[in-house]
């Protein structure tokens, strides 16, 4: 490592020299002859003498009249080159700029996203093609009565303990408030107080995007229409067309970040499509527009399922609905409508977007159903009504709790590829993508259940793809094969009772008709789970309830019936084995109590203590003590410490593990197993 700092210097110092009006050719030959040797002689992992090196031809033979070996070989480009002087300065900027500590981002959030992003880089990542050759692609969210917008009042309304939603933000993400007070200041506001007037509609914006709300989800989504938009945009633009529509791009990228707290108006929405570009008849012969490549890349769907009925009802959330379709144009619900025939009643499946000429909601397809949609499980029913009106080769399935972020949309081309690689013997059918879980700041449950999630949605996940190949689809942000599931039955199962996780159906049904599943870790999503004692209760006993009715299932008989047996082990414990495992060792805990209970109250352990057999023992009712605290606290939180050590190093794992345990974590995880 101490050769970098030479080479680092004597670039530095070629750079400045080719930089300069008037060069000094003698220093160039200098510095180039440096960096030949340092690369020649001491990069090389095995040292080779001067003899091996003359004779493989990499330092010649020098008279004592000739040279160096750059000598009256040094042809620069006339300094009118623009092009490469300007990589030289670029190239010159980046290693000699001393950016100070202070430009380091302050949010850990933001932190964070650069730091996996960076990281992700450097991952095997497929090569991405052009926007135009890309497979397209959709997004599906189903959405039944959830929160949109925060309102007014649910911001102010205070709870029994005094503390409102916008209060309790506030005080979560105080920098974040800081620099939305200041951008409003820029936007014209006087003073804080008029945030409940002409800036409400932004204050609710922004609290929205801090909560697990609809809009958050949509505003998530929306980056990929966003990104493809700029990609199209640098495929096929030349340098004269970036530095024309470098302003158009800035304008871009302001949006997307005003985008973080509010939407943008239609008009400025349309302005920011029509990305300028130079004169070149080639490009604008054969591209076009580039939201329309964007558009026929890009679809999101949500599945509204009661929007008819809350448009009928005046309901503001079906309000909310429009002015998000109004400022997204990619942005398409479909929704059952219930249309009154004589004495029955009619039911469609309707898709619906907003028309920016039109200024008003417009209806695309409207297919009848031969019933009430309402038979099975509302979530798997509300999917499977709306994956008709998904366009692409692909459809990624998206929860209403879920976010997305511009940078991880920019890699979801190299995620598509995946499709045209073969894992073993097949192509992917289901490509497994990381979650991030954004709720661990809210609270110390919160903390532990999104350590917990983040262990298997990562280590866990990516060890069930390969090697144990048991991986199922547990959720949402999964990408699937659209084609693939259309014609096998589609992505979700809704028979009541026995689909509660209707998830990991479609797992079962890919890996029982061939298909392959996979894991990804170099593109998330982010993901919000529950932060309260309850919720987190009523998880875990939803899952545990789905686990229960799985075992009566006929697509576990089957597939016990013909996985090999390795795979049969591995997909056991990863699904009912687990609870089944859990179950036993909880019981074994209480017969383990109640018989040292019996034993202290018979007599009997004064009995056995007597005994001379039994006192030269004595070491083993101190393991036995001990075991249970190790079994069930230590290992259980072993793979969130590895997870922790991988993406944040050894001892940032150390310290989370310890601070976890001082705030009770271990009886925490006790409780949640014991119940």
């Amino acid at each position: 490592m101490s050769i970098l700092p030479v080479l680092h210097n004597k670039l530095t110092i070629l750079l400045d020299q080719m930089l300069k009006p008037k060069r000094d050719l003698n220093k160039l030959v200098n510095t180039l002859q440096t960096l030949y040797d340092v690369a020649i002689r001491d990069f090389p992992t095995t040292k080779r003498t001067m003899e091996q090196l003359n004779q493989a031809g990499l330092v010649p033979i020098r008279t004592s009249q000739s040279g160096l070996l750059f000598e009256n070989a040094i042809e620069l480009p006339p300094t009118d080159n623009i092009n490469f002087y300007k990589q030289v300065r670029r190239l010159h900027t980046i290693l000699t700029s001393r950016d100070s500590m202070n430009n380091v981002p302050k949010n850990l959030e933001a932190r964070r996203r650069i730091a996996f992003f960076s990281n992700s880089l450097f991952m095997n990542i497929p090569r991405a093609p052009q926007v135009e050759r890309m497979l397209a692609f959709s997004v599906l969210t189903p959405y039944y009565n959830e929160e949109v917008l925060f309102s007014k009042e649910q911001l102010r309304t205070e709870n029994e303990d005094g503390i409102s939603i916008l209060f309790y933000l506030q005080k979560i993400y105080a920098d974040e408030w800081d620099n939305f007070l200041e951008r409003m200041g820029r936007e014209g506001m006087g003073n804080e107080s008029e945030i409940w007037g002409e800036k409400l509609r932004d204050l609710r914006l922004w609290a929205s995007y801090r909560g697990q709300t609809l809009c958050r989800t949509v505003r998530g989504m929306m980056y990929y229409y966003k990104a493809l938009e700029m990609l199209t945009f640098l495929d096929s633009a030349s340098e004269i067309d970036i530095k024309v529509g470098s302003r158009e791009l800035a304008l871009l990228g302001s949006s997307r970040e005003n985008d973080a707290y509010g939407f943008e108006n239609s008009a400025r929405s349309l302005s920011a499509r029509n990305l300028s570009r130079a004169s070149s008849g080639v490009n604008l012969l054969f591209k076009g527009h580039e939201y329309g490549t964007a558009l026929m890349k890009y679809t999101y769907v949500v599945a509204c399922q009661i929007y008819g009925q809350q448009k009928a009802k005046k309901d503001p959330h079906a309000e909310e609905i429009l002015y998000l379709m109004k400022n997204n144009e990619a942005l398409r619900v479909a929704y059952v409508d219930e249309v009154q025939s004589g004495r029955e009643v009619e039911y469609f499946s309707v898709l619906v977007k907003y028309d920016q000429k039109l200024q008003r909601e417009v209806e695309i397809y409207r297919v009848r159903l031969p019933g009430p949609l309402k038979l099975g499980e509302g979530k798997p029913e509300n999917q499977n009504h709306a994956l008709i009106f998904t366009r692409g080769d692909a459809v990624q399935t998206i929860d209403m709790n879920q976010d997305n972020y511009f940078e991880e949309a920019l890699k979801m081309r190299n995620l598509l590829e995946e499709y045209t690689h073969t894992y073993g013997a097949r192509k992917p059918t289901i490509l497994g993508v990381r979650e991030h879980v954004f709720t661990g700041s809210v609270s110390s449950l919160a903390w532990f259940m999104s350590s917990q999630e983040t262990s298997f949605v990562t280590l866990g996940q990516r060890v069930l793809a390969n090697p144990l190949k048991v991986r199922m689809h547990y959720g949402h942000p999964d990408v699937f094969d659209r084609i693939w599931f259309l014609s096998r039955g589609g992505i979700s199962k809704a028979s009541r009772v026995i689909n509660i996780s209707e998830d990991i159906f479609a797992g079962f049904n890919c890996t029982l008709r061939g298909g392959n599943v996979t894991h990804h870790e170099y593109i998330q999503v982010g993901k919000g789970r529950d932060v309260g004692l309850n919720q987190i209760s009523m998880f875990e006993a939803k899952v545990a309830s789905g686990n229960g009715e799985q075992v009566l299932s006929r697509d576990v008989y089957r597939l016990g019936h013909r996985l090999d047996f390795f795979r049969m082990l591995s997909f056991f414990y990863t699904t009912v084995g687990f609870y089944f495992n859990t179950m036993m060792v909880v019981l074994t805990v209480y017969a383990f109590v109640w018989g040292r209970l019996y034993l202290a109250l018979s007599g009997l352990e004064a009995a056995i203590k007597n005994n001379a057999d039994s006192t030269s023992n004595a070491a083993l009712g101190t393991v036995l003590n001990q075991q249970f605290i190790i079994q069930l606290g230590l290992f259980t939180a072993l793979p969130m410490v590895v997870e922790n050590a991988l993406e944040h190093g050894f001892l940032g794992a150390v310290w989370d593990f310890l601070t976890m345990q001082i705030q009770l974590a271990s009886v925490f995880l006790h409780l949640l197993r014991g119940n």
